[in-house]
């Protein structure tokens, strides 16, 4: 059923509702909410980047919110169209965010294209963005290897199965792929040559915490290289932004 809207934005009744059907629907441009539930001070946050983010990755996994492991991925095709979805990430530490995925689909067409990619985390119910840029590598075959057989059998077949962001005739192909997959490897299938991991090594972080009045705390990470020292490793400048 489509839903028609009237001028003012808000639903148009049916002319078959029943007396239940009584609330119109909000307007669009009404819907809105105040945060409030915590802030981001540069005393408060971490110095470096990478331990705020384990800091509120863990706050995020505490709170039970759904999926907080959840990140969309941005890249750039060579035409400059962006595009996203949504990853799961599998690990992070000094080197960066991996992720795994089937490299000859269309994020990873992209990448071995123009390797700079962004990601982002959205935990709604703690309002709280962190955004990360960088530049992308594979991870090495033996990572790819180890993580891939960390996975379930159904998971694993369904890596051969897929012809990742290729046009099929139908849900059928895929079944078809996954049984034949299936009782040719039985319980031992191998990694994919065209499916394996990615890390993302940052040098841009941005955290921004919700808050009252659309006056947020958003603090921007930088690496930067040293001013003086031509052996010193690069460091973190931590700016605020204006929301």
């Amino acid at each position: 059923m489509v839903t028609k809207l009237q001028p003012d934005g808000t639903a148009e009744r049916p002319s078959n509702a029943g007396s239940a059907y009584t609330e119109r629907m909000t307007s669009l441009a009404d819907l809105r909410k105040s945060y409030e539930r915590a802030e981001l001070s540069e005393d408060a946050s971490h110095a470096d980047p990478l331990q705020q983010f384990e800091q509120w990755l863990q706050e995020a996994i505490a709170a039970e919110i759904p999926e907080p492991n959840a990140m969309t991925l941005a890249t750039v095709a060579g035409n400059l169209r962006p595009s996203t979805r949504v990853v799961l990430i599998k690990g992070y530490d000094e080197r960066g965010l991996s992720w795994f995925t089937n490299y000859e689909s269309r994020k990873g067409q992209e990448l071995a294209g123009n390797p700079f990619a962004a990601l982002q985390f959205h935990w709604v119910e703690l309002e709280r963005v962190v955004r990360i840029e960088g530049r992308v590598h594979k991870l090495s075959d033996s990572e790819s290897d180890a993580y891939f057989q960390s996975r379930p059998l159904d998971s694993r077949i369904g890596a051969w199965a897929s012809p990742q962001s290729q046009v099929i005739s139908g849900r059928s192909v895929l079944l078809a792929n996954a049984a034949r997959f299936g009782a040719k490897f039985l319980l031992q299938p191998p990694r994919p040559p065209h499916w394996g991991g990615y890390r993302l090594q940052p040098d841009h972080w941005q955290f921004w915490q919700g808050r009252k009045s659309r006056l947020h705390d958003r603090l921007r990470y930088t690496l930067s290289p040293p001013a003086n020292a031509v052996d010193a490793p690069p460091v973190w400048i931590r700016e605020r932004l204006a929301p």
